[in-house]
């Protein structure tokens, strides 16, 4: 951790929940804020000081410019607008991938060996974009992607069968939304098949769960506005992962060498971002499912490109 550095670019919600969490870790030695709302920018790094201060936190918290973003171990991308009723998600989609390429832009050129992190949405296509515009490799650009889901689904299966949850492995997988996969084929509990592992009294409906999960993040966005807890965390969680190079398995979006762009699978994450990928057993119908969403994907990463 010494020196370690963890930018976060959009401190509102979202960014904000993220460095929240970041300091209760003490994750880094600083944090740095950046925000083109000035105001808000400069209220946030004494708001988060102040929770440094009392919880004795080890990272501290300051104000930064784009430039100085660019040059940390970590810059986390929680920037972009919000979904707003009668926006069709293609109108959406191109505000964001305008945010995002103006801050890629803004923090050009990169310290070589940093880590870019993109949390905004739509998560998968703005992470292959910031690819291509950062010129970083391929293992230091991540999004992230289904990793949240994952987390969500293994509780909302944990208390339905009264199993802790750090006990299940399952993963959702593919480009996060309606698309995304539960790789149930793959599941196991307590290293035991979940086929194998649940009792006629835990059976469940898989399809429904999954479908559960997928929504719910839409729902508590209707309630609140947004969903900065649980992204927040899960930030954290990545962020820890890659300071303290601790070599753990997440389902996070980064590039696809074979479909051309970036979603989630389960890589290794350690101080140089991705640093080995893990083949998950998937059924024939599971990978067609992925590989059908991530090819629509690549279409609308195309049309993008084209229409520059």
């Amino acid at each position: 951790m010494l020196g370690s550095r963890i930018a976060i670019v959009g401190v509102g919600q979202v960014g904000a929940a993220a460095a929240y969490a970041i300091i209760l870790g003490s994750i880094a030695t600083e944090l740095l804020l950046v925000d083109d709302n000035v105001s808000l920018r400069d209220g946030q790094v004494c708001d988060l000081s102040d929770v440094a201060y009392s919880c004795n936190s080890r990272t501290r918290v300051r104000a930064a410019s784009h430039h100085e973003a660019g040059q940390c171990d970590i810059i986390v991308i929680t920037a972009g607008s919000r979904h707003t009723i009668g926006q069709t998600n293609l109108e959406y989609a191109y505000r964001n991938i305008s945010i995002v390429k103006t801050i890629v832009d803004a923090m050009t050129p990169f310290k070589s060996d940093a880590v870019l992190l993109v949390v905004s949405n739509p998560v998968d296509l703005l992470t292959s974009l910031a690819l291509q515009l950062s010129k970083l490799p391929p293992s230091q650009v991540l999004g992230s992607g289904t990793y949240l889901d994952s987390m969500r689904i293994r509780g909302m299966l944990a208390d339905k069968i009264g199993v802790a949850a750090k006990s299940i492995d399952l993963f959702v997988l593919g480009v996060q939304g309606e698309s995304q996969v539960t790789a149930w084929s793959a599941a196991t509990i307590g290293g035991v098949p979940i086929n194998e592992s649940l009792s006629k009294e835990d059976v469940i409906n898989r399809s429904d769960l999954s479908n559960e999960c997928k929504h719910r993040s839409q729902s508590i966005v209707r309630a609140k506005g947004a969903t900065p807890f649980g992204i927040g965390s899960v930030v954290s969680s990545i962020c820890c992962a890659i300071i303290q190079d601790k070599g753990t398995v997440h389902p996070i979006s980064h590039f696809q060498p074979t479909l051309g762009c970036c979603f989630s699978l389960p890589v290794v994450l350690g101080k140089k971002g991705v640093t080995r990928k893990v083949q998950m057993p998937l059924s024939f119908e599971e990978d067609a499912q992925i590989t059908d969403s991530a090819t629509a994907l690549k279409a609308m990463i195309d049309q993008v490109n084209n229409s520059n």
